[in-house]
């Protein structure tokens, strides 16, 4: 047997011992992932330690046959997108678990039902806005309106975005260096399980990770190419500004690669002119990259400026109740970096990434500063929360596939990348998605789909206080809505309120500013029955007398009440039909 194949086996055992052992010693360590939604503590709590390793043992077999598939050198971006795509849609199963959804549900309903106009007048005052800022949910609205009112839709959208973001992190390594570096980086996104929580919700962090990234890689080809990418960037930056407070901060990486391409301008254009003995004609190179992020910016100033002139009010408002509130707030919601780096993020792209410091350091490249000062400003600023950092895990992977380029061996980066995308895939489908589909906020889809299945109309909705938990039950009422096609109608308004003190520094302080659009309160011409859904609190039973009134004549025929006894808030879905029709 050939030395050199020999030793390639050897690379390959030692790197399969290597993953198993790493994936058995986090789940050894579990309990020190302190991940606010998929800690690996929950996560394993049920799981099936030998059939994961054996899932896993297969999947780095799968995953390696793809990556030495023609297509993945004939057509990478194809191959990316497309798998990207396939990997999220396993996940459309997991149901809406986290309430935050209730607002963006509001909010692109308001756009489906009202119009465009209206939502742009209304956002942010009859539109509850809380802290978020508009382009998603519009976009959200959109859909709603084209497509029609389903869930399915979104996760088709988040899933495209997703499926994006992997393509253009492989052109931004592509731009930078070479397509090898970009098509890894991009396969090592996948190779990150926290994502997979979180591709097919209706929240705004996959969106706002598609256009932060996007904004990196045009901006990057305004500056070298110019003509119709300044404008494409110009407008990719402003849905950026939109997306998410938190992604202002993330766009301080386009100064970062303004000041790359002028210093690398100026210095090609030096050792042209230097070669001809013309040293003073260094300067037109770099002056046509400061023309163009000059172009870029103005044009993003005007596009934001409309917005703000139309909304400053909301905006200023918005912008004040985030440093008094969201701000330090940070501190006590937050998630520790082993957490996210080392759980929520396979610990092999970690190690990578760290190493490509070194190297950067080692080769001098300027150009790495562009992938890696958004994680930098990660570290400086303690933003300890999974979903907030998400948005840097594109550049987080091209740090990573830069490290990896040390190795010299083709097929053994595709073997590493191989392993790391298959255990968190693995992890991902294995024990997140199982957690996830057992949270309570689940019983508002099972109970949406029971209600399309009965007869009747529409749905009659009471959404009760409860006594343990601090979140504001009329929340509850648009997360039903969304995985039923039955007209919601939601009369009862309760008049519950709790003191200041305990709610001021709540996570779900937002529930309390929220309150059911008018579209739920429409008087009803049809004086007939409608089915009744009333949601409770686990373990919370009373109702009032106002309800109990309500629902004589009425016959209990459905009760969802799954729970993960994780947090307070474990909504119980009960539904009511009059007596008799049951049975039709």
């Amino acid at each position: 047997m050939p030395e050199s194949l020999l030793r390639k086996k050897w690379h390959v055992l030692a790197l399969t011992l290597s993953t198993v052992s790493v994936f058995l010693l986090l789940y050894l360590f579990r309990n020190a992932d302190d991940n606010r939604l998929t800690s690996w503590k929950w996560a394993f709590s049920h799981a099936e330690l030998s059939w994961t390793v054996l899932i896993m043992l297969a999947g780095i077999i799968i995953i390696y046959t793809l990556l030495n598939s023609p297509v993945t050198r004939q057509r990478p971006s194809f191959f990316l997108f497309s798998v990207s795509f396939a990997v999220c849609a396993i996940f459309w199963k997991v149901p809406e678990v986290i309430i935050d959804a209730s607002r963006y549900i509001t909010q692109a309903k308001h756009l489906e039902l009202y119009g465009i106009t209206y939502f742009i007048s209304e956002w942010g005052k009859d539109i509850y806005a809380w802290t978020d800022l508009p382009f998603v949910p519009f976009l959200y609205g959109l859909i709603f309106k084209i497509f029609g009112e389903a869930r399915a839709f979104i996760q088709v959208f988040t899933a495209f975005v997703f499926s994006g973001t992997a393509v253009i992190t492989y052109l931004i390594g592509k731009s930078l260096w070479n397509e090898e570096t970009g098509f890894f980086a991009g396969v090592l996104l996948w190779g990150v399980p926290y994502i997979f929580s979180q591709t097919p919700l209706m929240l705004v962090d996959v969106p706002t990770m598609f256009f932060l990234t996007l904004s990196i890689y045009v901006f990057i080809m305004a500056l070298k190419k110019g003509g119709i990418w300044i404008p494409v960037s110009a407008v990719s930056v402003f849905c950026t500004v939109f997306s998410k407070y938190s992604a202002w901060i993330m766009l301080s990486v386009l100064a970062v690669v303004f000041l790359v391409y002028l210093k690398q301008g100026r210095g090609v254009r030096m050792q042209e002119a230097g070669g001809r003995g013309q040293t003073a004609e260094a300067l037109p190179v770099s002056r046509t990259c400061m023309y163009r992020g000059i172009i870029v910016a103005l044009i993003t100033g005007i596009l934001i400026s409309i917005v703000v002139y139309l909304k400053h009010d909301v905006l200023l408002d918005q912008i004040k109740f985030l440093r008094e509130y969201q701000a330090p707030g940070l501190s006590r919601w937050g998630e520790s970096f082993v957490s996210t780096f080392l759980y929520q993020i396979h610990p092999f792209i970690t190690i990578a990434a760290l190493y490509s410091v070194y190297e950067a350091i080692k080769k001098k490249d300027p150009r790495f500063l562009i992938i890696s000062w958004l994680v930098l400003l990660i570290i400086v600023l303690q933003i300890r929360r999974s979903r907030y950092v998400m948005v840097v895990f594109p550049m987080f992977t091209l740090m990573a596939s830069y490290g990896l380029q040390k190795i010299a061996s083709l097929e053994i980066k595709k073997f590493i990348a191989s392993c790391i995308v298959a255990v968190s895939i693995t992890v991902a489908l294995c024990a997140y998605m199982p957690l996830l589909q057992s949270m309570s906020l689940g019983n508002f889809r099972n109970a949406g789909i029971f209600l399309d299945s009965i007869g009747g109309g529409k749905v009659e909705v009471f959404a009760l206080p409860s006594l343990t938990s601090t979140v504001n039950p009329s929340v509850a009422v648009p997360l039903l809505d969304l995985y039923t096609e039955k007209d919601i109608l939601y009369r009862y308004d309760n008049t519950i309120s709790l003191p200041y003190e305990q709610i001021d520094k709540s996570p779900i302080r937002f529930t309390w500013g929220y309150k059911n659009p008018e579209y739920y309160m429409q008087t009803q011409n049809d004086p007939g029955s409608y089915t009744i859904a009333v949601i409770t609190n686990r373990g919370e039973n009373v109702i009032p007398e106002l309800i109990r009134d309500k629902l004589n004549g009425y016959e209990r025929i459905r009760v969802f009440e799954e729970t993960d006894d994780l947090f307070l808030y474990s909504p119980v879905v009960t539904v009511y039909s009059p007596v008799g029709e049951s049975a039709k």
